[in-house]
């Protein structure tokens, strides 16, 4: 067979698709991402950049072949509306950085996946069936954020040894947070301590606070996880060290915002992860069958220059067991 022959025999065979399948359009992956705080002045240099970073790092690039449809508000009531928006935009999945959000997401779709990247008790809150084996529609990671609390409380005793009685800044709009005050409280009457929680929802509302902290001779301050919160933490971190309060967060951005410790995993680092759910979903895989991934690196920061002007010295054992020191 000659080479003119052969050509008509694969195009007989039906070869000839090959030459148009070589330059097709790629899919545009389009990802919805909500979350309860302000948009930051800078994505990447959040902690929430994580997530399309991980993207970039699994073949994901914005502009090219991803999509995100950013969406963020530090009012609670405007969540069901941008949950809503997200959905009639049909995107391939949406990505949440707060509680309150999966709620509002939760209520909006039981049909695109949505992919927790922080969730402080997603079993409690009635996100996932079970960590094992989530069913429905929502996946994603834990941060252990209802257990977390009895080891920042047993931190703030190392450094502050007479402590008696701890405030805690909570939004009583996320629904993990309640497990938080339960495990703090059950903690801190074994070791006959009293916890004054105080709800927060707005700025007005935290400066507001710390009077009432003050009246009820709170003597360190626990700020509970979350979107809102973590919006607020210079804000905090500035009342707590007017007020002379030791403080503790789960975040390492509070430390570094003026906080004294921070105790938690690394947010950055969830968000980074979230996109690994992503990429097995877009793959084909349904999110009811994703367990739930639960954080096991957790990371102690201690803000020297804090301490030092609250007047404390940090023990040894924690100065051996800090991940930073901020000198």
């Amino acid at each position: 067979m000659n080479r003119r022959d052969t050509v008509f025999a694969l195009l007989a065979l039906g070869a000839a698709p090959l030459v148009s399948h070589a330059q097709p359009q790629g899919k545009i992956w389009r990802v919805g991402f909500l979350t309860q705080r302000r948009r930051p002045d800078s994505i990447d240099a959040d902690f929430i950049g994580g997530f399309p970073r991980g993207m970039r790092e699994l073949g994901y690039i914005e502009g090219k072949n991803l999509l995100i449809e950013w969406r963020f508000d530090d009012r609670f009531e405007r969540l069901p509306d941008l949950a809503a928006e997200l959905v009639r935009l049909n995107v391939d999945v949406i990505v949440s950085g707060s509680s309150q959000a999966i709620r509002a997401l939760q209520k909006a779709t039981t049909t695109i996946p949505i992919v927790m990247a922080t969730s402080g008790d997603p079993i409690g809150s009635g996100f996932v069936k079970s960590l094992a084996r989530p069913e429905g529609n929502i996946t994603g990671l834990s941060n252990l954020t209802s257990d977390i609390g009895t080891k920042q409380l047993e931190l703030l005793q190392s450094m502050v040894p007479k402590l008696s009685r701890v405030a805690i800044l909570v939004n009583p709009g996320n629904p993990s947070l309640a497990t938080f005050v339960k495990n703090v409280q059950s903690t801190a009457e074994r070791g006959n301590l009293k916890v004054l929680p105080m709800d927060v929802r707005t700025t007005q509302e935290i400066e507001a606070a710390f009077p009432a902290m003050a009246q009820g001779n709170a003597g360190a301050l626990i700020v509970g996880t979350d979107a809102l919160l973590i919006q607020h933490y210079p804000k905090i971190a500035e009342l707590a060290a007017k007020n002379r309060l030791p403080s503790v967060s789960q975040i390492r951005e509070f430390v570094e915002a003026g906080g004294l410790i921070s105790y938690g995993p690394n947010l950055a680092e969830q968000f980074r992860r979230a996109a690994t759910y992503v990429d097995k979903i877009f793959k084909g895989a349904k999110p009811g069958d994703l367990p739930v991934e639960q954080s096991t690196n957790f990371e102690l920061l201690i803000n020297g220059r804090t301490a030092k002007a609250l007047g404390l010295t940090i023990p040894q054992s924690l100065l051996l067991r800090a991940d930073r020191v901020i000198e």
